[in-house]
């Protein structure tokens, strides 16, 4: 039997990249003190990955499509609510985030691009300016992530990077400081729930560049 074809994600390498061989990863990370890389068994998984960041897969098992119990037990999603989402060019790379209105997909808020981000930051600001749109135009709808990590920092009032602050990034890093202070000076009700993607696709404010 051929053995199954893996595609390898090589985040810290060199060169970085996507590579559809063990023999073309092994060689950009030969030599490379802290390398970080992963394999998966679609280009459409590995492009997904190279637009994260290495920790949200580091030591992870990429979860296989749901049961038709889970399926059913998910339901459908809420349209009573916004879909929040990001997007980087490589990361840190060029980066972008918005929110949309789950049901019809209209854009009600969009920040970027910045010239060097993260796609868990944007998540993260993504949330937060959700939160704060909501509020602001005393709605009792519910907000829609895809980011596990995006939601914790929120519930920890931290955006916690490791991007280090440079001066391509200095506007970035000022946003970011406004929205945890936003998170330690405002109150909210609003419910943040996960998106479920391998139930109901992707979610409507994605970015669609995968």
């Amino acid at each position: 039997m051929a053995k199954k074809q893996k595609f390898y994600v090589v985040w810290f390498g060199n060169p970085a990249g996507i590579f559809d061989s063990w023999k073309e990863c092994k060689r950009s990370i030969d030599g490379v003190k802290g390398s970080q890389y992963k394999s998966f068994e679609t280009f459409e998984e590995a492009k997904k990955a190279y637009n994260k960041e290495y920790a949200d897969y580091k030591g992870k098992t990429v979860k296989k499509a749901l049961s038709k119990v889970q399926l059913q037990k998910l339901g459908e999603p809420n349209l009573y609510s916004i879909a929040v989402d990001a997007a980087s060019s490589g990361n840190p790379g060029i980066m972008e985030y918005r929110g949309v209105d789950t049901q019809t997909h209209k854009q009600l808020f969009h920040q970027g691009p910045f010239q060097q981000g993260t796609n868990n930051i944007g998540e993260f600001l993504a949330l937060v300016h959700g939160l704060a749109f909501l509020k602001k135009n005393n709605s009792d709808r519910i907000i829609y992530s895809d980011s596990r990590i995006a939601m914790g920092w929120v519930k920890k009032k931290k955006c916690n990077t490791k991007l280090k602050l440079s001066a391509k990034n200095r506007a970035l890093f000022d946003l970011v400081a406004r929205a945890e202070n936003w998170l330690k000076t405002n109150k909210y009700e609003t419910k943040i729930v996960k998106w479920e993607t391998k139930a109901w696709g992707e979610i409507p404010a994605d970015f669609g560049r995968k």
